[in-house]
């Protein structure tokens, strides 16, 4: 019999293009062998070509589908993405305070890459003062990191500033993902009883318009890593590599900035059996 595989929470908004959000970060989570259980946050017009509108969805239905997720199945690690308004980001704060959460992905989703609010200004705040010391580890991409911090954030002399201070802030352990850097470059940053101990991820630069969700895959991926048992290190290391092999594999799709292909490796999957002479067609 085989084991059961870990099951992954995702807390986000739903994407009708299956880009970004819950649909996107079920994709991943079967990607890497687990199991995904999702809680919608809030519901959105939009497509490749940007976000159009941002319905949140109520408070009280968020925390009763939390509760009863939990209450049915052990969760092995919970990304956390779009929140929509302060009202569901107090209801995710007060379902993680209430739960002895493991593996808690705070993935900080301020605006769209077209750059409409993806969360009010209250629920920043919230999501600032609440929501980061509950986090395991916190994701910011460059500018959710100048956001959260009020520093600029632009070259890694600058992610290490700012991650200090998300330190300060709360956060135990820190990933500013910089892939719109010249060099894709990610810190990771964990405080110890010495002080704060940095680690820096390179990788060159992919050029390629089909990189909606890398933020989401990011987040989805390190948090199946922390469900499989592997350290925060090793999970950023294979997220990243996840990441951009899921920009490399991208189809074109739509008339805007279209998807990684999160499910890349099922196509890969399926060459080998059809180019395999020892299968049967």
């Amino acid at each position: 019999m085989e084991s059961r595989p870990p099951i992954v929470l995702t807390v986000a908004g739903f994407d009708p293009s299956s880009g970004a959000g819950v649909t996107a970060d079920i994709k991943t989570i079967a990607a890497h062998g687990c199991y995904g259980v999702g809680c919608i946050t809030a519901l959105t017009v939009q497509s490749t070509a940007g976000v159009r509108r941002v319905v949140p969805i109520a408070p009280e239905l968020v925390t009763e589908t939390l509760e009863e997720l939990v209450s049915d199945v052990p969760i092995a690690a919970i990304r956390i993405g779009m929140l929509g308004e302060v009202r569901v980001a107090r209801a995710v704060a007060e379902f993680l305070e209430k739960q002895v959460a493991r593996n808690v992905v705070l993935d900080p989703i301020l605006k769209s890459s077209s750059g409409a609010d993806l969360v009010d200004a209250e629920g920043a705040r919230l999501l600032a003062e609440r929501l980061i010391p509950l986090a395991t580890v916190v994701t910011p991409n460059l500018e959710e990191a100048a956001a959260l911090t009020g520093l600029a954030v632009g070259n890694l002399e600058e992610m290490r500033a700012a991650a200090h201070r998300l330190h300060a802030m709360g956060a135990p352990a820190v990933v500013i993902t910089g892939g719109h850097l010249e060099k894709a470059i990610d810190l990771l940053s964990l405080t110890s009883q010495g002080g704060v101990d940095q680690e820096v991820f390179q990788s060159p630069r992919l050029r390629s318009n089909s990189t909606h969700g890398t933020g989401c895959a990011f987040a989805s991926s390190l948090a199946c890593h922390l469900a499989l048992g592997r350290g925060l290190a090793e999970g950023v290391l294979l997220a990243k590599a996840y990441v951009a092999a899921s920009i490399s594999h991208a189809h074109p799709l739509g008339r805007g900035i279209g998807p990684v292909h999160h499910l890349y490796r099922m196509q890969q999957k399926r060459r080998e059996v059809l180019t395999d002479p020892d299968v049967v067609h």
